[in-house]
């Protein structure tokens, strides 16, 4: 195989690895047939019909991991050949996934098949250049799930085969032992251990936050408007519900319809709102602005709801409704590279209070997708204005070709954990297009006395609040940092003798604004300890004689055994210093 990249090895690994599961299958299953099959993050995929008769599970892993390592023993050649469009019909006629795909190509499309083995697929590659570049040890099948087909739901339901593939037997048993921990840190499973929220089959995509797991937003809220008031933005508040006019001004009704919630009411549509931005200018333009009011940067924990697919919903990291960090900056043009270096200041601020340094952010570029509204020569200058800025502010970015928002490029933020996991979280997103005349009309007076369109800034640090607390659940495998963590510290008596003791400590707490909880139930002393470890409580205090004859605790800190005498005095300066300060380690 010829010299790549490493990311474009793997891919062609991982392409390879995918036709030689589809050849795997189809010998073991006769009559299934083939539909398509890419390299993807991690993996790759491919999806199957497979005749009524067979019922394909992940039983039938261990044959097919079988059948794929005797086909790479083979060292057959993977041979590429260009074929005419009524040959690639003939060739394929009795997989009717493959007939549509090529019946959908243009005329002059160039059609490529690659053969290994006697197994003939319909791709454009690119593939190794034989099975011996291929580890036999180096692949695992993990999953299988639904997919429509062409992801239509009309369509017909497909077998999808989920795996993971890599150049060596090392990076796959690393991998594993990654899914491995990502798995025990589900955010799932540990809200429900933790009693944070739960989930209804009859109510898709919407959370139902019980105390402990609301005390973590409030929290989260109550740290977000102080950084607010800081950099300078107004807290407002929309309607949940706006009318269709208003979204076809926006242009949403048009390019976003799908996705959003409608009803009727009075002969009129409504829709709820699927994001904050047409209210935000609706505020703006409330009076006569100057430019003397400008930059003005408005910000509201908006509630959204979107129509999502069921399919793709999952857990609180992606569901219908949520609430977002939300906020909109009117300025002037000249006004843009100074904002965005702003709003780039208080990302590195927020997200390394919250465990995330700088160096552990990425920046994409995102720009104009096919579906967009607004000239060519407008995107021009929004996407270069976009880009100089996020230098100006000290970030390197990459391009992300046409994942653009459709009324103006942005930046996207990723951050990545531990486990070197991604989470695209913050956004800001240029836009010349909502403010202009021949949409919502934000103007202000400039100092020509003239009137002039606004410039607008979407942004959002943390996105959506229930994702940003799903990640920080699965970042800190619910063990949230003190400040966060919905019970901070309990305080375990010895024996029934000192619950007293232990309730006026924790009332000294209390009153301290630290959320503690004093455990007088009857279960043994050992019984609450694991009770509250499992729990994942940053401090439990110990007391007993002792500590109630010397005004003490003993302090268990989380995951350690020993225990540290202390006054109550100095434990209360302690723990309010932890918090106080955003103390990540304990």
């Amino acid at each position: 195989m010829s010299v790549l990249p490493k990311s474009e090895r793997l891919d062609t690994i991982r392409h390879s690895l995918a036709h030689v599961m589809a050849d795997a299958v189809v010998k073991l299953f006769p009559g299934t047939k083939v539909a398509i099959g890419p390299s993807i993050e991690h993996g790759f995929y491919y999806d199957f019909q497979f005749p009524p008769t067979v019922k394909f599970s992940p039983d039938d892993f261990g044959a097919v991991e079988k059948e794929m390592r005797r086909i790479i023993a083979s060292g057959a050649r993977f041979e590429r050949k260009e074929i005419s469009r009524s040959e690639a019909l003939n060739l394929f006629s009795q997989e009717p996934f493959k007939t549509e795909i090529i019946e959908d190509l243009p005329e002059n499309a160039v059609l490529s098949t690659f053969t290994s083995g006697d197994f003939v697929d319909l791709c454009k590659g690119p593939h190794v250049d034989s099975m011996r570049e291929l580890n036999p040890n180096s692949f695992k099948l993990l999953k299988i799930a639904g997919a429509y087909w062409r992801g239509d739901e009309h369509r017909q339901m497909l077998t999808r085969i989920y795996a993971t593939g890599w150049e060596r037997p090392e990076d796959l048993k690393d991998y594993l032992h990654r899914l491995e921990e990502a798995e025990k840190n589900d955010h799932r499973r540990l809200g429900k251990q933790l009693d944070l929220f739960h989930l209804a089959d009859e109510n898709p995509g919407e959370i139902f936050w019980h105390p402990n797991g609301w005390t973590i937003y409030l929290e989260i809220q109550k740290y977000m408007r102080k950084r607010l008031k800081e950099f300078g933005y107004k807290e407002v508040n929309t309607p949940f519900v706006m009318p269709q006019s208003l979204w076809l001004r926006s242009g949403h009704w048009d390019k976003y319809k799908e996705n959003m919630f409608i009803t009727e009411s009075e002969k009129r549509f409504f829709a709820l709102k699927p994001m904050n931005c047409p209210g935000h200018v609706e505020i703006f333009k409330q009076g006569i602005k100057s430019y003397k009011d400008l930059p003005l940067r408005l910000a509201e924990f908006g509630s959204c709801t979107r129509n999502e697919p069921s399919g793709s919903l999952h857990g609180i990291f992606r569901a219908r409704g949520f609430v977002q960090d939300d906020a909109h900056i009117f300025c002037t043009e000249d006004q843009i590279t100074s904002e965005v270096e702003h709003f780039c200041h208080l990302l590195k601020v927020v997200y390394e209070d919250f465990g995330f340094p700088k160096d552990t952010i990425e920046v994409k570029l995102s720009t104009r997708p096919e579906k967009r509204i607004g000239s060519d020569q407008t995107w021009d200058i929004a996407e270069k204005s976009l880009g100089d800025a996020c230098k100006a502010a000290g970030f390197d970015f990459t391009i992300s070709p046409g994942e653009g928002a459709f009324y103006g490029p942005k930046l996207e933020f990723t951050l990545f954990d531990s486990l070197g996991r991604d989470w695209q979280c913050g956004t800001l997103q240029l836009d010349y297009q909502l403010p202009s005349p021949e949409r919502l009309n934000a103007e202000y007076i400039g100092e020509d006395n003239e009137k002039h369109s606004a410039v607008m800034l979407h942004r959002a640090v943390l996105g959506s609040l229930e994702r940003f607390i799903g990640i920080l659940i699965e970042t800190y495998a619910g063990a949230l940092p003190t400040w966060l963590s919905p019970m901070q510290v309990v305080v375990i008596p010895v024996a029934p003798t000192f619950n007293e003791y232990a309730q006026t400590v924790a009332d000294t707490l209390g009153l301290l604004g630290v959320r503690v909880h004093a455990d007088v139930s009857t279960e043994r002393m050992n019984a609450k300890i694991r009770l509250w470890q499992e729990q994942k409580v940053p401090y439990q205090l110990i007391v007993g004689q002792q500590e109630a004859e010397t005004n003490s605790v003993s302090v268990r800190i989380r995951k350690e055994r020993d225990q540290k005498k202390m006054s109550t005095k100095d434990f209360s300066t302690y723990i309010c210093d932890k918090i106080n300060t955003r103390a990540i380690q304990l």
